[in-house]
């Protein structure tokens, strides 16, 4: 039989993790959809941008039940990650870039009208760095094993030492964590410049398949662009990148972080059968 004091004790640890974060933690209103966040720092809100309408004006539900508007101060869709700013004297939460371990207890506290709500769970999976579907790099794989509504997405994750870990948000299939590293790697740009640099070819590509592996065909120019100002046309096809192959569209794209804006590369491509090199200085994407 369980000791009654064992859960006790863990019920209180558990109500004081969820206490502790509770003021800091916001709904957010865009134009038809609600989500929650979290007060970063002062006057900024992180929240989980695929649950952030695209138009329309913004208001946000404090813990103490006043409303604010708010303005978008930054939003990077391949990390799921945006930055709101509003007009509040809203102490902030401090995150924690310790990883969870497998088979630990998470609580999800997210806001419903501006009250705060706490969900029970497991750290379900606790792995190394990956990219998303649309190429943001992630510092940690961490799902979570707990049920999530998509006006709880933007809420924080903490783990049983009162730390928050990062943002839970709806994955294809399962609940994802935006880890900590993360979240202040990509707010700290948001709040700098508005956006996350990613760089830029200055090409639209096709997929081509050649009889030793795979090619990207050039199928448009930016005639501005890094790739036309190093001496690429249209119907070239990118077989190698710095000498080695290329492993496909996706990869390429994928290479293209903020990171790599300034960087040289030297592309292998076939024009009319030969095979010609350029070296391509990657430029920072357009914001349209």
């Amino acid at each position: 039989m369980t000791d009654p004091t064992t859960l006790a004790s863990l019920s209180a640890a558990l109500s004081e993790t969820v206490a502790g974060v509770a003021p800091a933690i916001v709904s957010v209103h865009s134009h038809r959809l609600r989500a929650s966040g979290f007060v970063w720092k002062a006057g900024l809100i992180v929240t989980a941008d695929e649950a952030l309408a695209d138009d329309g004006e913004i208001e946000i539900a404090l813990a103490d039940g006043s409303t604010r508007k708010a303005t978008i101060a930054g939003r990077d869709h391949t990390t799921d990650i945006a930055l709101l700013r509003f007009d509040g004297d809203v102490a902030p939460v401090k995150l924690s870039t310790e990883i969870p371990a497998l088979g630990s207890l998470a609580v999800v506290v997210a806001a419903d009208h501006g009250a705060a709500i706490a969900r029970l769970g497991m750290v379900s999976r606790s792995g190394s760095a990956w990219r998303s579907m649309r190429g943001g790099e992630i510092d940690a794989r961490i799902e979570l094993d707990v049920r999530l509504r998509h006006s709880q997405q933007g809420g924080l994750a903490l783990n049983a030492a009162d730390s928050p870990f990062g943002m839970a948000v709806l994955g294809p299939r399962r609940v994802l964590t935006i880890p900590a590293a993360t979240i202040e790697r990509v707010a700290a740009q948001l709040e700098k410049s508005g956006r996350v640099a990613r760089g830029y070819l200055g090409v639209g590509l096709q997929p081509v398949r050649l009889d030793d592996g795979f090619g990207a065909m050039v199928m448009d120019v930016d005639k501005s662009g890094p790739s036309a100002a190093a001496g690429i046309r249209q119907g070239d096809v990118i077989v190698a990148v710095n000498g080695e192959k290329l492993a496909g569209v996706r990869a390429l794209s994928r290479s293209l972080g903020p990171q790599s804006v300034g960087t040289v590369v030297e592309l292998t491509v076939h024009r009319g059968g030969e095979p010609l090199n350029f070296k391509v200085t990657i430029g920072e994407r357009p914001e349209t």
